[in-house]
């Protein structure tokens, strides 16, 4: 199997200059070793979306060319890891079979990296997922500087035995992230899983001087924050988004909305309270990260789904835990949908409020936002007076 030179073109294409300090850990860091299984999208046989499981040592090629291609590989779905399925093994795609581990695209691990602006010295807390991009810190600062923990005791004890291979011995732990963490032993921590906010025990566990980065749950917000002497932090939105899985604490997320909760059933038939003509055409927000980000912090937790019917029309429809709902539909891209909504709240209203404020102003202020980050975790987001507030 030629990988070298995979991983050469793989260093091209996201560190970009040879004499850049992250070509060399890109160039000659073995992805494949650390991906030898993963689940791929697929169709069954009766045109069912599932997760098909690839199995790298039965077709070399393939395992060089998805392993050096640049894109995420998922390695668990729900509790099955790709290592532990059968080689012909097939899951249902749906909302309770959700992506639970992955190997994180190379370009948005270097991403993060360079956020945190690792120097030689630096001493590393990073997440560990498949090890890969644990090897590639490893590459560039030393195995003795880094230190790399997940909550999962699988993926702790297969990383660390890939790592050896690749011929890296760093601390490999299993951890929650969220919880207790010695405190100032590091001078970066850098998170590729999404968290609601910013645990206070990263602050304590920053050297001083040491930098943060991080994305919140739900949003595309990457936050960069320096420790700051009274023990909070501060720094700003970078200006790239991101998006990673969100952290579990056990062996799967608890999901706040199942395939099919009776909310569900209510958003798709009920008339609702109020029934209105939205001023803009249906936008489905996971598709944004501006909106989707600002609808996050105005409104947290909403659940977004949509249905595309036969006649080209399309239906979009938002859930919330405390009984809110809402439906919009429009027989295309272009047409204003009509809009039903119920409950407490009026969600699809929240909606369209940001998107006048995009509308008026061309941008949201979430974009290169000030944070400001309590020594208890609190987080302030603010820009031309506007501002939010998690944790």
């Amino acid at each position: 199997m030629d990988w070298n030179a995979a991983a050469r073109q793989l260093a091209g294409r996201t560190a970009i200059r040879p004499e850049s300090r992250w070509f060399a850990p890109v160039a000659t860091t073995p992805r494949h070793t650390f991906v030898p299984h993963w689940w791929a999208r697929g169709t069954s046989t009766d045109d069912r979306p599932v997760w098909a499981r690839r199995d790298g040592a039965a077709d070399p090629e393939a395992w060089v060319r998805n392993a050096y291609a640049g894109t995420t590989l998922v390695t668990r779905i729900g509790t099955q890891h790709a290592d532990h399925a059968d080689t012909t093994a097939t899951l249902p795609r749906s909302r309770e079979r959700r992506s639970t581990s992955s190997s994180t695209l190379p370009s948005l691990i270097l991403t993060m990296y360079r956020e945190a602006w690792i120097q030689d010295s630096s001493r590393l807390l990073v997440t560990c997922g498949s090890g890969y991009g644990t090897a590639l810190a490893c590459a560039r600062v030393g195995e003795d500087q880094v230190t790399s923990v997940d909550v999962d005791e699988y993926l702790v004890q297969s990383a660390r035995a890939r790592l050896a291979e690749a011929g890296h011995h760093p601390r490999v732990e299993v951890c929650d992230l969220t919880g207790d963490l010695p405190e100032g032993c590091y001078d970066r921590i850098i998170s590729t899983v999404a968290l609601p906010s910013v645990p206070a025990s990263w602050l304590h566990s920053l050297a001083p001087g040491g930098r943060l980065v991080t994305t919140i749950a739900n949003t595309g917000l990457v936050i960069v924050a320096d420790r700051s002497p009274e023990g909070g932090a501060i720094g700003r939105v970078a200006p790239e988004a991101a998006g990673f899985m969100t952290a579990r604490h056990g062996d799967d997320y608890d999901d706040t909305f199942p395939e099919d909760p009776p909310l569900w059933q209510t958003a798709q038939h009920a008339d609702g309270d109020t029934v209105t003509t939205s001023p803009f055409p249906a936008m489905y927000v996971p598709d944004t990260w501006d909106v989707r980000s600002t609808l996050e912090l105005l409104a947290p937790g909403i659940d977004h789904r949509q249905q595309q019917g036969v006649d080209g029309s399309r239906t979009l429809y938002m859930l919330h835990a405390d009984g809110s709902w809402a439906r919009a539909t429009a027989p295309d891209r272009r047409t204003s949908p009509t809009v039903h909504q119920g409950g407490p709240r009026r969600l699809w209203d929240e909606l369209d409020r940001v998107r006048t404020w995009l509308t008026i102003d061309g941008d949201l202020p979430v974009r290169g936002a000030h944070v400001s980050i309590t020594p208890e975790g609190f987080t302030t987001l603010s820009r031309r007076g506007w501002s939010a507030t998690i944790g």
